[in-house]
């Protein structure tokens, strides 16, 4: 399920089509089956839209819907006082192909150093991450504060609405559930004008932006720190515009359909210090991990509250990938955060506070990209290094682009801080990231960029990995 392809659009053009007519034609036979019929229709839909892109993740989906539901009704019919314990069972179960086809490799071949070929270079399955944990969450929600089991039929729409299932929106079941229940087929036209409008968003960030910076992000050599910086800019700047994209375009699909999901990015490059980073950056997973690991070892409260950061942060660095590189970007934001709490009250100008935020984002960024260890190490060193900063490296940097490429960086470079600029503006006055974007003729004009300058080549959305 690739928006920026063509044949998504197509595939759900035909599917809708196929849907709305038969709907018709069943409401007839059976008029009073609207509920049953539609979210049949919708469930139906995303299934067959993610098999037509990975059977093997089809059949994990509905594997571990099953398990979910089915551990659900067997818990709480046969021990309802004890419910919580057997989260113990359940959540593993749950986690069970996501260990399987993300970790199985890391921990037994590098890190355990057993040699067992099968495990080497197995391909992850789309969205597992992300759909893995949206069942964990529904599990621990609806056992923890004792909520009714959703039907079955919701608990799949629940796991399987398209617009969110490879890439999030992360949803909890307040959240989204509720709006499950009370699906239908309505197409109102405020809802479809502002999904369009999120869509055309999303699609000038992954396109436009995110593809073409893609072009020019090159690792760069380990002795050089401004071609370590100028991968790491570009690296930070194309996942942050290909996952905020991604996450714009299922926003507005969703919103077509009358269902609202989680803004799950709010200009995270506008932020001052890193605990606001955090806050703007992939929100709905920075939630789901506050709300299941930060808050149940005890938070911020407790007298080893940076131990409590550190494991979160190294969860997550896991969570991005199994590497030792994401384990030392955990391990950086983790810091980063211990230090901004310890500091207190001391407060910087904020053209500092956020100079010194973007240095170290895009500093960590490297940890993201850079999967050899030892390489990642030494370019680590070598920023940090004040003798690497010479006017002769600067020459080298640029001697590696043609006068061409300087032409395209330069103008991507000056398209992106407009963007970023509008964002800034959008934030400090209006509170509502992206509102300037989102005015009629600023869409138009994205929309004209889009076309204009989206790349031939199509790249994948970076997350579709994770």
């Amino acid at each position: 399920m690739n928006f920026a392809e063509l044949s998504f659009w197509e595939h759900l053009g035909v599917g809708l089509a196929i849907i709305l007519s038969l709907r018709f034609v069943f409401l007839r036979i059976f008029p009073g089956k609207v509920e049953f019929y539609d979210k049949t229709a919708l469930v139906v839909l995303g299934l067959a839209l993610l098999l037509m892109v990975s059977v093997v993740a089809f059949v994990i989906y509905i594997a571990l819907s099953v398990v979910t539901y089915v551990g659900l009704k067997w818990i709480q019919s046969r021990h309802p006082r004890h419910a919580t314990k057997y989260l113990l069972v359940l959540v593993p179960m749950q986690l069970l192909p996501l260990f399987y086809y993300k970790y199985s490799d890391f921990v037994v071949n590098r890190v355990a150093g057993l040699d067992i070929e099968t495990l080497r270079n197995l391909a992850i399955p789309i969205g597992i991450s992300f759909h893995s944990f949206q069942l964990v969450g529904l599990a621990v929600d609806t056992l923890v504060f004792r909520h009714p089991i959703p039907s079955f039929l919701d608990s799949l729409i629940f796991g399987s609405y398209f617009p969110q299932l490879v890439a999030g929106p992360i949803e909890r079941r307040a959240d989204l559930l509720p709006q499950v229940e009370r699906f239908r087929f309505r197409w109102r036209p405020r809802d479809i004008d502002e999904g369009a409008t999120w869509i055309a968003v999303g699609l000038f960030f992954k396109c436009c932006l995110a593809d073409n910076l893609a072009e020019y992000f090159h690792r760069g050599l380990a002795n050089n720190a401004y071609q370590v910086w100028m991968a790491n800019v570009l690296f930070g700047l194309r996942i942050y515009y290909d996952f905020a994209g991604y996450s714009l375009v299922a926003l507005g699909l969703s919103r077509c359909f009358g269902i609202r999901l989680t803004l799950n990015f709010r200009s995270p490059y506008c932020s001052t210090d890193i605990g606001e980073f955090w806050r703007r950056w992939h929100i709905t997973l920075s939630q789901w991990f506050r709300d299941y690991v930060y808050v149940p070892l005890g938070g911020g409260r407790v007298r080893f509250w940076a131990l409590n950061i550190l494991v979160v942060f190294i969860i997550s660095g896991i969570w991005h990938g199994a590497g030792w590189n994401f384990v030392w970007w955990g391990v950086l934001h983790a810091v980063f955060l211990i230090i901004v709490r310890c500091s207190g009250k001391f407060v910087l100008p904020r053209p500092l506070a956020w100079a010194l935020t973007m240095v170290a984002a895009f500093g960590a960024w490297l940890c993201f990209y850079e999967l050899d260890t030892s390489v990642m190490l030494s370019k680590m060193a070598i920023l940090l290094r004040p003798a690497a900063y010479s006017l002769s490296e600067l020459k080298a940097t640029m001697a590696l682009y043609s006068p061409g490429d300087k032409i395209v960086l330069a103008g991507l470079g000056l398209l992106t801080l407009l963007t970023l600029g509008i964002e800034w503006l959008s934030v400090r006055r209006t509170d509502q990231p992206y509102a300037y974007l989102c005015k009629r003729p600023v869409v138009v004009v994205l929309v004209i960029l889009t076309v204009l300058l989206a790349p031939g080549k199509n790249n994948g959305f970076i997350y579709f990995a994770f």
